[in-house]
């Protein structure tokens, strides 16, 4: 055979292929038996052992793996990779039905979906050709696991047709069929392995597997159900799905569009027992507003995004008994109790413990040594109590106290008015909340300080070499190395992760030094509305109440932090030691007092900037944002196709109006 018919026989090959793959795993309309697809792969294959010049990175005979990944490069996502907020409860779902309604003020559609029960995957596309896949991670990066994606025959390597995006991301689920897992335990049991504990876990370790000839056997699968990009074909969610079908993807038949929070529990019902006969896991069904407009006008939390919810179906149930129960003590003080139980089987993995959480839930389920219980897991991952069975009671079993002083330092607890949970007040002196505070500190989204996990943490702590946050960076290299594990370059790359750290940004510093119930989120509203940490430091109650999103509890969690000498003191001390509490010159650079007192709503589409860019310009100036308009609402900024009815109101409530052009000329 001349090169030249290998090239064409290749390019005939890979073309039959991707149809019957196409055909059997988007459409479960096979036209060929599996022996002679597996004919037409081995001809592939070896035409392109024996002419390697025409091998292409997407051609069909990848799917076989070999490949060897030493280690997974982390990966920026594109697009934030948010989480889902989650419910059990159809009356929460109602909830989330009138605020979308009260917020949008508009009609509107839902896109609902069964939740699949995997791994979440990010697949780039460009001009038609798979790019990159990367796992969701911490939503803002994550692995890339592009190597070992291209094994699922489900995913397309090369889409059909010429009129998708040149390119655009398209996010799933991966998973394990149940028929697949059952399996490869029964082969693992066979040669006397531990069998695999669920599909999700056997899906996300397969996905992680070096080497991709492996994961190529264990024969993932991938549902894909959202398209993100610049220059979709369509406005709407449910529509960019089907165009999705037609460029090739396995996306589920399931998907239902619907126009009323009725309609969607009619789909949840319809499918509580229905997805049993499936032949993959699912563990509820997933909301999403369908217009992309609406969605942007709806927005995200620091968490999540507000246009969509999942809910979850109630899991599995098992009964044990509870042993006894223990109090742990978390970074903020807060005291939770946790049942420890007679091991059982659950939903595939053996569960001994189950947080009980606060008082008032062992008070509501009057839950006592000795009873036996229900327990499942909450979404199928976390364990919980949800009843007691008390024909099984023991006749002179004691009602459960909640213990009156910390189970660390003895100190007496304190329960704050209008909150659940218990809280011992010896921040500074209680050994799990000195290290729960300075495992915060030094964490990715803090500082930043990676040789200093919590693993060393305890080490430092119980060597007695840092009692507080401010002691970190009093270390030095001598003080390190007699301890265990800690040779030279560990105690080097320690010292030098510290010194690193003095370049985090405020907002950052802000958010590490773990004041109770600020987030990342706040701790950057905070930054750059006070600008340093002494106007913050001197800021009133009502001051801090003019902050966007800054209510009554925050702001006296912010005043109660600074009454206390001990954190000025932590704080004086961080300020000497180098670390940056106050904006930087480029940032102060982008920021003024312009919009103070100032309250805006957007709407619409915008030309020259990006709804969440002019956000963060109202932020930067001083202003408010609001989702809604009210008589306090400033101005309206108003772009293309705006909602009518958020117009009407503003009219009827006298509120300014004005384009995007005359609010540049507000901030110039």
């Amino acid at each position: 055979m001349t090169s030249e018919q290998a090239k064409q026989r290749i390019e005939e090959l890979t073309k039959q292929i991707e149809e019957h793959n196409y055909r059997y795993y988007q459409l479960a309309q096979p036209t060929i038996s599996d022996y002679q697809f597996d004919m037409l792969l081995e001809e592939l294959i070896k035409l392109e052992n024996e002419f390697p010049q025409f091998l292409s990175p997407h051609s069909p005979s990848q799917r076989v793996g070999g490949t060897i990944t030493k280690e997974f490069k982390t990966v920026k996502h594109k697009y934030p990779m948010l989480s889902l907020a989650n419910t059990y409860s159809e009356e929460e779902l109602k909830e989330f039905d009138d605020r979308v309604k009260k917020a949008l003020n508009e009609s509107y559609e839902y896109v609902c979906e069964l939740k699949y029960d995997g791994v979440a995957i990010g697949l780039t596309y460009v001009n038609g050709k798979l790019k990159q896949a990367v796992t969701r991670g911490d939503g803002e990066k994550g692995d890339d696991v592009t190597t070992n994606v291209k094994t699922i025959k489900s995913i397309p390597l090369k889409l059909r047709g010429n009129n998708y995006p040149e390119e655009f991301e398209i996010r799933g689920e991966i998973f394990m069929p149940r028929k697949v897992f059952d399996e490869i335990n029964k082969e693992r049991e066979e040669i006397g392995d531990a069998p695999l504990a669920n599909p999700r876990n056997a899906a996300a370790g397969t996905l992680k597997m070096q080497d991709s000839s492996i994961v190529a056997k264990r024969k993932l699968d991938c549902y894909l159900y959202f398209v993100l990009g610049e220059n979709l074909p369509h406005q709407t969610h449910y529509e960019n799905l089907n165009a999705a079908k037609e460029w090739g993807f396995k996306v589920p038949e399931s998907v239902s569009k619907v126009n009323s929070i009725e309609e969607v529990f009619q789909f949840i019902k319809s499918w509580e027992q229905k997805r049993f006969t499936l032949p993959f896991d699912t563990d509820g069904v997933v909301l999403k507003i369908n217009s992309y407009e609406q969605q942007r006008i709806l927005g995200f939390t620091a968490k999540s995004p507000r246009w969509a919810i999942a809910y979850k179906y109630k899991a599995a149930q098992a009964t044990t008994v509870l042993e006894s129960i223990s109090y742990q003590v978390g970074r903020t003080g807060a005291i939770t109790p946790v049942a420890n139980l007679k091991p059982v089987l659950l939903a595939g993995t053996i569960v001994k413990r189950a947080s009980l959480h606060n008082a008032d839930i062992i008070e509501k389920l009057d839950i006592r040594i000795g009873d036996t219980v229900f327990v499942e897991k909450g979404g199928e991952i976390i364990p919980k109590i949800t009843g007691v069975d008390i024909s099984k009671r023991d006749l002179f079993s004691q009602k459960t106290e909640f213990i009156s002083h910390c189970p660390e330092c003895n100190t007496e607890l304190i329960r704050p008015e209008g909150l659940a949970l218990h809280f011992c007040p010896n921040e500074n002196g209680c050994p799990p909340q000195i290290k729960g505070k300075m495992v915060h500190f030094t964490s990715r989204k803090a500082m930043a300080i990676e040789s200093l996990g919590e693993e060393t943490i305890e080490q430092l702590f119980d060597a007695g070499l840092i009692h507080n946050i401010a002691d970190i960076y009093d270390l030095k290299k001598e003080q390190l190395l007699p301890l265990e594990r800690m040779a030279e370059k560990s105690a080097q790359n320690l010292i030098d992760g510290i010194e690193q750290s003095k370049k985090v940004p405020f907002e950052r510093v802000l958010f590490a030094i773990g004041i109770r119930h600020i987030g990342e989120t706040t701790a950057k509203k905070l930054a750059y509305y006070f600008k340093n940490i002494d106007a913050l430091k001197s800021a009133s109650k009502e001051q801090l109440l003019e902050v966007g999103d800054i209510g009554e509890i925050i702001a006296q969690s912010i005043t109660d932090y600074f009454k206390n000498p001990q954190n000025v003191e932590i704080i004086e001390r961080l300020k000497k030691a180098g670390l940056q509490f106050e904006l930087s010159e480029e940032q102060l650079a982008n920021t003024t007092d312009k919009l103070k007192g100032l309250t805006f709503v957007i709407s619409g589409v915008f030309n020259k900037i990006s709804r969440d860019d002019l956000k963060k310009l109202i932020e930067q100036n001083g202003g408010k944002n609001t989702g809604s308009i009210s008589g306090k609402t400033s101005y309206l900024v108003a772009g293309e196709n705006m909602g009518p009815e958020k117009l009407k109101k503003a009219q009827a409530l006298g509120v300014k109006i004005i384009s995007e052009d005359q609010f540049f000329e507000l901030i110039q």
